[in-house]
């Protein structure tokens, strides 16, 4: 699931980046792009990718 959530995070970054949209220092390219990285590397440390039961 964060896998995905990388994936939709780093597309929306290129769109800023692509387009030139102007936005305020918290949604910047930058910082959209280091949160999808930050995702990426949960997701490949192991976090959030079981599905487990508990009982």
């Amino acid at each position: 699931m964060l896998g995905i959530g990388a994936a939709v995070l780093f597309f929306i970054a290129f769109l800023i980046n692509a387009a030139d949209i102007s936005t305020n220092q918290t949604f910047s390219s930058v910082n959209v792009m280091l949160l999808g990285l930050t995702a990426l590397a949960l997701h490949v440390a192991g976090i959030g990718s079981t599905w487990s039961r508990r009982r």
